[in-house]
């Protein structure tokens, strides 16, 4: 797999690892943070930019984020997702520019086009004043050879909500209002100027203070690492870390299937469409972009994350939860959301290696076995997991589903898509699943590998766990100790 942002990432994982170290030994303070910007570049010559000091100003930026501060001291933001704007100010560029295509025509359509005085001729082609374009692209319609290419920037691309701007330096701005948290933006911008709060810090303090700290390990997680790395590798490695111990959230799945799935037969024998609750990004989607689908047709049942804490929290009152995933919008759902009982705190997954890193730690294979949830809970992790283990569920309990249609969307395009049929009464099927990222979670943003890689090995992973049914597996757990629902 190629990555647009492959150098970026390892100079974030090398700043968090730094930060991690410090926190570990007691050592975060600002002289030391000064000494590891200096130790990253040293100079006297730059390596990844113009000169030491931007590079060192960048890094500055990068440990406040380290630090789950705001990136910016002069414009704090309280956004999960937050610019590095020394970074971002090296990509600033034309939305529209003339190509080698340009024939110096006679007929000058593409200058009699602008209302703004933008486009001047020049010796081998036409120019466009970018200071005096409006980004209307009448210039690009009106060439007839085409020669004007409409430029998108690689932060803007991917979002699904048309929540990237720029200001008029041309710096990146995210409408914080618009934006879902999906993460898309952060690994495709190529100088990593991009990037979301990180909560290594608050975690290892709360480790160090004697605070039973649960861990808690999305589905996604089996498979990233190769097949000896089992849920049992990475229990250990969290454990040597000091976690008080680690569940997977896979048994989060298989409560929010038990309890979504009487949800959706009731409203399925009702003749109401209704929409999945487990990924935010998409719940994001609902809330601020369509509140009436949000209201109307979403599962009231909490996501698998939000489950495990709350059970966590029902049998030790005083824990903290982390939460370890693929995904930056789990980080907006514990912070933002305001769902009572939900994780306290959220990690990628590259944000969980530096942690063990920082304190030598390595994931390795054992030889224990640990399984906590069904095959279907483990399934959310792919997409068209969450609606296989609620039929599942219906199955189980002998209801019959046999004319039940779903539509599994994986990706924006796919979920904006189906919301809108939703919303003109158009949607030919019962239920939505929605999942923002391709492929579903195996997908997020913060993946360690290619999603088709890790199903390749899930697959194979997946063979060894047993057979458990789901509603049985939940009947093990005190579930009348908590509630399953948003609203308590």
């Amino acid at each position: 797999m190629i990555r647009n942002d492959e150098g970026a990432v390892a100079l974030k994982h090398r700043v968090v690892e730094g930060i991690a170290r410090m926190a570990w030994n007691d050592e975060l303070n600002e002289q030391n943070k000064e000494a590891l910007a200096y130790e990253i570049s040293p100079g006297p010559h730059a390596t990844w930019r113009c000169c030491v000091y931007k590079e060192r100003e960048i890094l500055r930026w990068r440990m406040r984020l380290a630090c789950n501060e705001p990136a910016s001291v002069t414009k704090p933001s309280n956004n999960i997702i937050q610019i590095i704007e020394p970074a971002c100010e090296e990509c600033p560029l034309s939305t529209y520019t003339v190509t080698d295509n340009c024939r110096l025509c006679l007929g000058k359509a593409c200058m009699n086009s602008c209302r703004f005085g933008a486009i001047s001729i020049g010796d081998t082609r036409a120019k466009i004043d970018p200071t005096k374009c409006k980004e209307c692209g009448m210039c690009a319609q009106a060439c007839p050879y085409g020669s004007i290419a409409h430029l998108i920037r690689p932060c803007k691309k991917p979002c699904p909500v048309d929540a990237i701007s720029y200001d008029e330096y041309g710096i990146c701005k995210i409408d914080e209002e618009k934006c879902i948290r999906c993460g898309k933006c952060i690994h495709s911008c190529p100088f990593g100027a991009i990037d979301s709060k990180v909560e290594v810090v608050d975690i290892i303090k709360a480790i160090k203070s004697g605070r039973q700290v649960y861990a808690m390990c999305a589905p996604a997680i089996e498979g990233q690492y190769g097949k000896d790395i089992t849920m049992a590798s990475i229990r250990a490695a969290l454990k040597k870390a000091g976690f008080t111990d680690m569940i997977e959230v896979g048994l989060g799945g298989d409560m929010t299937a038990a309890y979504e799935s009487e949800e959706w037969y009731e409203a399925y024998q009702e003749g109401r469409s209704m929409t999945t609750s487990c990924c935010p990004a998409f719940i994001n989607l609902l809330k601020k972009h369509f509140p009436d689908i949000y209201r109307d047709n979403m599962s009231s049942v909490v996501s698998p994350m939000c489950a495990v804490s709350r059970l966590l929290k029902a049998l030790h009152p005083d824990c903290m939860t982390v939460f370890i995933g693929p995904c930056i919008a789990k980080k907006s759902e514990a912070g933002e959301m305001n769902i009572e009982g939900n994780a306290d705190h959220v990690l990628t997954f590259g944000e969980m290696r530096m942690m063990l890193k920082a304190k030598d730690i390595t994931l390795e294979p054992v030889t224990e076995q640990y399984q906590e949830a069904s095959k279907f809970g483990k399934g959310f992790a792919a997409s068209g997991g969450v609606a296989n283990a609620v039929l599942r569920c219906m199955d189980e309990r002998g209801q019959d589903t046999s004319g039940i249609t779903l539509r599994k969307c994986a990706g924006g395009k796919e979920c904006v898509a189906a919301i809108r049929l939703l919303k003109a009464g158009k949607l030919p099927e019962e239920f939505i699943e929605g999942m923002m990222c391709e492929g579903g979670c195996v997908g997020g943003p913060s993946k360690h590998i290619q999603e088709n890689v890790v199903m390749r090995t899930r697959a194979q992973m997946m063979q060894n766990a047993d057979d458990r049914s789901i509603l049985e597996n939940v009947k093990n757990y005190p579930m009348d100790k908590f509630s399953m629902f948003r609203e308590k």
